[in-house]
């Protein structure tokens, strides 16, 4: 079948199987291999993209629900440049083994798309979903506060 949509702002089109999920289409058709793969049901959050601005697993989305719609992964998050959450994430030396990390960023993202100035607990509440393997909690959390009080 084939489904159009706009992946980081260029129309695509794609020809998948009709099971395909949004994650592998992205993996695999157009080598934006930034989502990544981890659980594949739905719970640590690393395959993280927006899909009309709101964080979305891709792991478990059919490529289908994306006919028409605009999906932006880490690789368009912020055009050309960084995301400000991005310098964040490299101010505050969030990374450890990095896995999670665009996950995080476009759970972040889409809180401060939505919420610019949340306070602690909202950005808690938020976040809560996206795992990370090494603990870094804290310093994402940091890393979100630098960016929602400027």
């Amino acid at each position: 079948m084939k489904v159009q949509f706009k992946l980081n702002n260029k129309e695509v089109e794609v020809e998948v199987e009709k099971q395909a999920t949004l994650l592998w289409t992205i993996r695999d058709h157009f080598n934006l291999t930034g989502t990544k793969y981890a659980c594949g049901i739905a719970q640590c959050g690393s395959c993280t993209v927006h899909i009309d601005g709101n964080p979305v697993r891709a792991c478990i989305m059919p490529v289908s629900a994306v006919q028409g719609k605009k999906v932006t992964t880490i690789e368009g998050l912020a055009g050309d440049d960084m995301h400000s959450l991005q310098k964040a994430w490299i101010k505050e030396q969030v990374p450890q083994c990095g896995y999670c990390q665009s996950g995080q960023v476009m759970q972040a993202a889409a809180l401060l798309d939505k919420n610019p100035t949340p306070t602690r607990d909202e950005i808690i509440t938020h976040m809560n979903g996206v795992l990370c393997r090494c603990g870094a909690y804290m310093r994402i959390v940091k890393a979100i506060q630098s960016v929602a009080n400027k």
